[in-house]
């Protein structure tokens, strides 16, 4: 053990013994912070006096907001295999949970949540903490960790969950996730996207978008599990997005979205109970801080909305300031072009609260504002007339500020939240004329420049930097590169994005891999791109021909951070097999209804040799496997599972690899955690076979297994 972890160790021991034994196990149980206390009056006068908690259950309230935010996750809903997990949970590893005591505390068995579809969340007593260091759910958590690092499975919080089941999503929707990072409700989105499996590119796709360029690489993250080509990560302050513009049968037109989630940035004191250091951080001033930005985020999201669109706005607040007072401006302002949707039939199970129509404005001071007008002049920076309730009784009837909902903690055990569901009937005031679209020449060369993102207080220089600078544009023409001028000098943090460049239509690296894999006709080969400009392309990437347009007709405006799915990898032998490229496992489910040859059906035994052998003999394979593989040609080839549903006991969704073929040899290439997602689902023990390849990694002499390989197992 090292210096630094026997000091941790000894502070640790330390702090119990001046807490007690007994106290010590609480502050466990609770996620480890016993020197913070939580209290805090002026929160608690606060919420009293506007009244957002029904007569009778304040102690409740308080009581929830100190224990400690139950652990969930959601299965991803769109993956064929969704049941199988679910099966998977429910039969092994939430059955050994039962009767479990942790730190004195009994475990209670893992709840569906009752409004989310199809049981696909849960919820567990347990806290984040005692997951990752109980010895007795090791198992339980390693299986965690690694089904969300595939992507089956998002350990979301159950409120977070609300927005965008109430956008009410389709596949063929142009959406917006105006405030994105670090990505679980967009994760949601993209899964809605994909309900049908069987269409490898739906019509619609994501935008996501967040103003911290750091933060983007988180939303990556998330969305790459998900292996979509209908999601384009972007960089931009959100309160003044670019108008997009897309190619409609030949002319431009300005995109407007059909959905919409504007999560707004706020003061968070609905996450108490996870985010603990909010109990003696929370003010008033931080809501007054937070409203204008808000309102102008909300402002920005619906001009951008299609008529007829909906759009979510959410906060991790209880604050009326920042929910309802931002909905009623909104809305005074809209002149009856949008309207509140009346959501109360939707997710039936979810315990809710109506909004507000009658609220107080509180400084950090404690002093009380009723009406605008009673704001002293050197208080009128802080506190701005659109913070207070509209006092016409005509037009706040018509408001409908009730169909708001608030999510109150102890009411179902979760986080506190605000929702409100706005429709879009015509066009905002400000915009009855649609805005001039200034044509430019498509490029089939995109070059985007990411640099980060300015405050508020520098937006207009921001709109300086976006402008073209002509001697800039004009030697970009010449190099045949349509992109954004050079930016100005970074101030924080960013990174030079490379390029995306689409294969023409006549490039001569295509042919090889059409003929290779029997691609179909219908193939869209105009949606590959790559990101390198010179030199040997080394990966290609696709993406749905709607974001295709997108990328094409805007270089100019989107700093885009990240977009396509890796479908190919150059293999720096595949030459000699007859094509350069092998097949990439991110991108296999979207290709795979176009490829027509190199495809090899093979039983569930054949798939577990695969898996759990880093390169098995072909003697080792059932031998209708043998057969197909003797007359094909070394290189790249594909895997495919197809269950029997008469043998209900072995696994019942498809499985889809890509692998290669040796002169006497088969593998697969399938990341690792992936590897142990299938193995589990068809009921091969993992758990053991980490341990032993842990073991085996630390005796001398043993062979490095690679990344991909997960071992033997037991």
């Amino acid at each position: 053990m090292g210096r630094r972890a026997r000091d941790r160790r000894r502070q640790q021991q330390q702090r119990q013994e001046r807490g007690g034994g007994a106290g010590g196990d609480q502050a466990g149980w609770a996620g480890g912070y016993p020197e913070i206390v939580k209290e805090n009056e002026l929160f608690e006068r606060y919420y009293r006096e506007l009244g957002i908690v029904p007569a009778g259950e304040w102690d409740d309230f308080m009581a929830a907001l100190r224990e400690p935010l139950p652990a969930t996750l959601r299965i991803t809903g769109y993956r064929s295999h969704a049941k199988e997990i679910l099966h998977c949970l429910k039969e092994k590893y939430f059955r050994e949970l039962q009767d479990l005591e942790v730190d004195g505390q009994k475990v209670e068995m893992p709840q569906s949540l009752s409004w989310y579809p199809e049981e696909l969340a849960w919820h567990t007593n347990l806290s984040r903490k005692i997951l990752r260091k109980s010895p007795q759910l090791e198992k339980f958590h390693q299986f965690l960790v690694s089904e969300t690092e595939c992507g089956n499975i998002s350990r979301q919080e159950a409120v977070s969950m609300i927005p965008p089941l109430l956008l009410n999503v389709n596949p063929h929707h142009k959406i917006l996730d105006m405030c994105a990072a670090p990505g679980s409700k967009t994760a949601q989105l993209i899964e809605m996207l994909h309900a049908d499996m069987n269409v490898p590119f739906p019509k619609g796709f994501v935008i996501a978008n967040d103003v911290d360029n750091k933060r983007c690489y988180l939303l990556v993250h998330q969305a790459k599990r998900l292996n979509s080509p209908c999601i384009m990560v972007v960089n931009h302050d959100a309160s003044s997005i670019p108008n997009l513009q897309i190619d409609v049968d030949g002319r431009k037109e300005v995109l407007f979205y059909d959905r919409i989630l504007c999560d707004v940035p706020c003061s968070g004191d609905g996450t108490m109970r996870k985010n603990i250091d909010v109990w003696k951080k929370w003010t008033t001033q931080n809501s007054l801080q937070l409203h204008g930005l808000q309102l102008r985020i909300a402002t920005r999201g619906v001009e951008q909305l299609a008529e007829g669109g909906r759009m979510v706005y959410s906060t991790c607040s209880l604050n009326p300031i920042e929910n309802e007072a931002v909905i009623a401006s909104l809305l005074e302002k809209s002149q009856g072009a949008l309207e509140l949707a009346d959501v109360s039939s939707e997710l039936p199970g979810l315990k809710r609260m109506p909004g507000i129509t009658n609220w107080k404005v509180m400084l950090k001071d404690g002093q009380w504002f009723e009406e605008w007008k009673d704001v002293p002049s050197n208080r009128q920076t802080q506190i701005r007339p659109t913070m207070f309730p509209i006092k016409d009784e005509e037009k706040l009837k018509a408001m409908n500020l009730e169909r708001c909902l608030r999510i109150l903690p102890h009411h179902q055990n979760t986080g506190g939240f605000f929702v409100a569901v706005l429709i879009k009937k015509s066009p905002m005031p400000w915009n009855k004329r649609q805005p001039k679209v200034t044509s430019f020449k498509r490029a089939k060369m995109l070059t985007f420049n990411n640099v980060s993102e300015p405050t508020l207080a520098e937006n207009e220089e921001s709109k300086k930097m976006q402008e073209p600078q002509n001697s800039d544009t004009e030697q970009s023409k010449k190099e045949g590169v349509c992109g954004p001028p050079p930016s100005k000098k970074m101030k924080l943090f960013g990174f030079k994005e490379d390029p995306f460049v689409f294969l023409p239509e006549d490039d001569p690296l295509f042919l090889p891999i059409q003929k290779f894999y029997a691609l179909d006709p219908s193939f869209p080969k105009m949606n590959l791109l790559t990101r390198t400009q010179e030199g040997k392309k080394r990966q290609l990437y696709m993406v749905s021909k709607e974001l295709r347009n997108v990328l094409l007709n805007n270089s100019e405006k989107m700093k885009v951070i990240n977009t396509g799915i890796k479908v190919w990898s150059r293999n720096s032998d595949g030459e000699q097999f007859g094509c350069a490229f092998r097949l990439a496992q991110e991108g296999i489910y979207t290709l795979y209804p176009f490829i027509h040859a190199r495809i090899i059906n093979v039983c569930i035994e054949d798939v577990k040799i695969l898996l759990t052998q880093e390169n098995p003999f072909l003697s080792k394979f059932s031998s209708e496997t043998q057969k197909k593989v003797k007359d094909m040609a070394m290189g790249s080839i594909v895997l495919k599972y197809d269950p029997d549903p008469e043998k209900r006991d072995d696994l019942q969704c498809p499985i889809v690899l890509c692998g290669w073929q040796g002169k006497t040899s088969l593998r697969a290439f399938v990341p690792k955690n992936e590897r142990l997602h299938y193995l589990r689902m068809m009921g091969v023990e993992v758990f053991k076979a980490k341990r032993k390849e842990e073991e085996s990694e630390t005796e001398p002499g043993t062979p490095a297994c690679p990344a991909a390989s997960p071992g033997q197992t037991s």
